[in-house]
């Protein structure tokens, strides 16, 4: 199954977001671009692609160990920006620092489960709401969020997520999203919050 460790942003958060995207589908061009649905709103931690059946439990209660040992952290959605000109994001203000040791553990979590992982890279907290078949100018849009500013919440959990592509052929089908497993944070192992 096609699988990635998440941090889901609560209801509230996506209402705010989806009044800003709102917004941005307002803009000159925007019938252009493929625009994520609200149920695909979520911070990627680590990317595991396709992974074995028999995998799954071992990289879950890995997974659970790493949440154990991250505190809760509060996260807010913040300002925007875009990779190229192929995929229009949303960022993320708070405890970056912890998210990022998150996303460390996570991806430690997938390779000591067998995982083949790609090479590490630093994490960047982004919410993907926006992809470009080609090259777009998302400077209008970054320019609209740059002044988005969400209201705070506590990242509680880490979701083990499965994808499900679109199949159907049908144009602007979305993948669909099924949580496996919630990994509540900081359920505590004796090494503290934050243990690195």
């Amino acid at each position: 199954m096609r699988l990635f460790a998440a941090v889901l942003p609560p209801v509230d958060a996506v209402r705010e977001l989806a009044r800003e995207v709102d917004v941005l589908h307002r803009t000159p061009g925007a019938d252009a671009l493929r625009w994520t649905e609200r149920p695909g709103w979520h911070f990627t931690l680590a990317f595991y692609g396709e992974v074995a059946d028999d995998i799954v439990p071992d990289l879950t209660e890995r997974l659970l160990r790493a949440a154990r040992r991250t505190g809760p952290f509060p996260l807010s959605l913040h300002g925007g920006g875009h990779f190229g000109g192929r995929a229009l994001w949303v960022g993320a203000t708070g405890d970056v620092e912890t998210m990022r040791l998150l996303a460390d553990r996570a991806e430690a979590a997938g390779r000591k489960a067998g995982v083949e992982m790609e090479e590490h890279r630093r994490y960047r907290p982004h919410l993907t709401v926006a992809r470009s078949r080609g090259s777009a100018d998302f400077e209008p849009y970054t320019a609209v969020l740059d002044a988005f500013a969400g209201k705070p919440w506590t990242v509680g959990e880490l979701c083990l997520v499965r994808s499900h592509l679109p199949t159907s052929g049908v144009p602007g089908e979305q993948p669909r999203y099924e949580t496996v497993a919630s990994c509540p944070l900081g359920a505590g192992d004796g090494t503290g919050p934050n243990a690195r």
